[in-house]
């Protein structure tokens, strides 16, 4: 009997619509909820929200906790058009998809270029990676502005300065992921290379380099993901005129609550396009991955 084979992008969307469909359910008692408490602080002030009641008026808050879904997409609308404009969430998540994307790219050729030097020099590998490892605990909060005061020194300004925050935050696990890809493969799969005479050249571009791809794109969504949050820290931390973390920081000095949720929805559809662009190019790059998979 043969079975048919299911896409695991199916498989997938069944899972999420549940989730979705419970966080939908909960979004409502847990907004009330929350914003009660503020509402009926308000109305104890003396405050004119136009109810009465705490409940009635948790969904009208000026400045809620968690906004009711009227107000989110009011905020929604009113910030994302026109869609290019300098003010609008659109065109600044681009700003901050660009530094991201560079960031990305430079992070992977620092860390793939590492993966290879690690694997292929054990000795560099016992220099290396305790300071590779020492790099990653320095707040990026403090490196970003230190780093763009350097970098203004020689004329660097602009977007280059965050991508190089993204890529400094992102190299780590795409280094000690593929390192790790190129070491995967088995012992006789080595063995039977080298009864065919293959030299160390043709034993990485045959073996060791396929083998690595799947940890390759496993280490750049976890990259990305910190490459965005790079992106994002930098332009907070150093004078930005565009990006998602200007306007974080700009509403956040105004309490704005609204537009942060906005800002916030906009960064995570960003993240999530941005993996969900990498498990495509995963499927077309590893085709072999998904027929073994089903």
């Amino acid at each position: 009997m043969i079975r048919a084979r299911r896409s695991p992008i199916a498989g997938s969307v069944g899972p999420m619509i549940i989730v979705a469909a419970l966080a939908l359910a909960l979004y409502w008692p847990l907004m009330l909820w929350v914003n009660a408490g503020a509402a009926q602080r308000s109305l104890d002030n003396g405050a004119e929200l136009g109810c009465t009641t705490a409940i009635a008026c948790a969904t009208q808050l000026r400045n809620p906790v968690l906004p009711a879904p009227a107000q989110l997409g009011n905020s929604l609308r009113a910030m994302s058009v026109p869609p290019l404009a300098p003010t609008s969430v659109p065109y600044n998540t681009l700003i901050t998809a660009g530094e991201t994307v560079v960031g990305l790219l430079i992070a992977s050729v620092l860390g793939i270029g590492l993966a290879v030097a690690l694997v292929g020099s054990r000795a560099f590998e016992r220099v290396t990676l305790p300071w590779l490892i020492a790099s990653q605990t320095v707040p990026v909060i403090a490196l970003a502005p230190m780093l763009a005061v350097v970098l203004g020194q020689y004329g660097v300004q602009g977007w280059l300065p965050k991508a190089l925050i993204a890529a400094y935050i992102a190299f780590f696990p795409v280094a000690v992921g593929v390192a790790a890809g190129l070491r995967s493969p088995d012992p006789m799969q080595e063995d039977l290379l080298t009864t065919y005479r293959a030299s160390g050249w043709q034993t990485f571009w045959k073996l060791r380099l396929p083998a690595s791809l799947p940890f390759l794109f496993t280490s750049l969504k976890v990259a990305a993901t910190a490459a965005l949050i790079g992106s994002i820290v930098a332009e907070i931390s150093t004078i930005s005129f565009s990006g998602l973390g200007k306007m974080l920081a700009e509403n956040s000095r105004a309490s704005d609550t609204l537009a942060l949720w906005v800002i916030m929805l906009y960064g995570a559809g960003l993240g999530i396009a941005l993996v969900a662009v990498l498990g495509l190019l995963e499927r077309l790059v590893t085709p072999w991955r998904a027929g073994q998979s089903r």
